[in-house]
């Protein structure tokens, strides 16, 4: 396993399985009432360029009851806000922490911070991909699904970076995947064909679409983000009006398998990406599936700080 998780392309699909048993087990861990700390003692810093609850919340949480420490931070509170480099940061602070947490906008950035870094760091998001969400996502469609064979999952909207972690995923584990974007919102082509390698040796398929009716036609999940990620607000208008059709709706609802699984990564813009009717009703797993961050979360910071990585 690699020292650092900034995507879900670098992960093997052996270690995305032994992420999701892991998972799996602390899951249950708290069902039965019972704790585990591997990690007393250990430091985890987490640097946010971006505003955060669940990739925030989860994660310190998870570092609490694994029984280490997570120390917040923001630019404007250290002194990258007066100019110091990312490198030298990233090389002082692997001298006082176990594990870092980078959420910021350029995947650039985060590349960086991890070459300069001598102990793990973890993709908390950038504009190009969200790794701890679609493993997330990944654990959730597994334990309600029992697997991912014969899964078909569509995803209506963007292609953001949450649409990329998911190809990434999906690629990896054999699950068959669906997008259907407006033209010129569609995921990363380079993305695109690098997971459609893995497809091919995993036996599944990946499909990009413009059409959300053809998309949605008797799948197992369907899946939205919000029509505008941060640092995009001043599209927001443009945005509305372009991606209204791709709205998850009842009528869309009903062109899915009776049993279909809705998810939304949140937060969720009820009445644009979805329904109040949809996000609160039967098919949908979204709460749940914003508390499986917390187990799933649990599992990478064991993993990846737990193990000898550091040096």
């Amino acid at each position: 396993m690699r020292k650092d998780l900034l995507t879900i392309g670098e992960v093997n699909t052996d270690d995305i399985e032994k992420i999701l048993e892991k998972g799996l087990c602390y899951k249950k861990e708290k069902e039965q009432g019972k704790t585990s700390c591997p990690l007393i003692g250990k430091s985890l810093g987490m640097l946010f360029e971006k505003a955060s609850t669940r990739t925030r919340v989860s994660f310190e949480v998870a570092m609490y009851q694994l029984g280490g420490q997570a120390i917040f931070l923001t630019p404007l509170e250290t002194q990258l806000g007066r100019g110091e480099s990312i490198a030298d940061t990233a090389k002082v602070l692997s001298r006082y922490l176990d594990g870092m947490v980078v959420r910021t906008f350029s995947q650039k950035t985060l590349e960086e911070f991890a070459e300069c870094s001598s102990i793990p760091v973890i993709n908390g998001l950038t504009d190009m991909h969200h790794p701890c969400q679609g493993l997330s996502d990944l654990f959730t469609i597994k334990e309600k699904k029992g697997g991912f064979r014969g899964i078909r999952l569509a995803y209506l909207g963007d292609g953001n970076n949450v649409a990329h972690s998911l190809i990434e995923g999906s690629s990896k584990v054999g699950m068959d995947i669906v997008l259907a974007c407006p033209k010129g919102y569609e995921p990363n082509k380079e993305i695109v064909d690098k997971a459609m390698n893995d497809a091919k040796k995993n036996g599944c398929r990946i499909e990009v679409l413009n059409d959300p009716v053809e998309a949605v036609e008797d799948v197992d999940v369907l899946y939205t983000d919000v029509w505008t990620s941060m640092g995009q607000e001043s599209e927001k208008k443009q945005r509305i009006d372009t991606f209204k059709d791709y709205q998850i709706n009842q009528q869309i609802v009903n062109r899915a398998k009776k049993d279909v699984m809705v998810m939304h990564c949140l937060p969720a813009y009820r009445g644009k990406e979805i329904t109040a009717e949809v996000i609160d009703g039967p098919n949908s797993v979204v709460f749940e599936q914003a508390e499986n961050r917390l187990y799933v979360e649990k599992a990478i910071l064991d993993i990846y700080l737990g193990s000898s990585l550091k040096g």
